[in-house]
């Protein structure tokens, strides 16, 4: 009999707390709405892309200068020498009829005697 009444009154409990929780999101999500469509909100939100776009416009001269220095420097410190393979080439050289890149045994022992 106690074990009924505890379940009973936890399936209460729990029935009155979802419902609870679902009218406390629902009234959350109403005044957020609310804000969202206020016209000072999308005002300042307006306001904010534009200094945003110009903000980029000023910078990205500055930003596209700084990544291709970097790449620059990147690519001297992978190859040294100055010297860059393709992907072409890496590739003719695999297919190359003498290259051992792409042979079964590329050090064949040879017939011993």
């Amino acid at each position: 009999m106690r074990k009924l009444m505890l379940l009973v009154a936890g399936g209460v409990g729990y029935v009155l707390g979802t419902r609870a929780g679902r009218e406390r999101y629902e009234q959350i999500k109403k005044t957020a709405m609310r804000v969202k469509d206020d016209p000072r909100v999308q005002e300042k939100a307006h306001q904010a892309a534009d200094v945003v776009k110009e903000t980029a416009k000023d910078k990205g001269p500055v930003v596209k200068e700084k990544v291709a220095a970097a790449a620059s420097t990147a690519a001297d410190k992978v190859t040294p020498n100055g010297h860059h393979r393709s992907d072409t080439e890496h590739l003719e050289d695999q297919l190359h009829p003498d290259s051992t890149a792409r042979q079964d045994n590329p050090y064949p022992q040879g017939d011993l005697p």
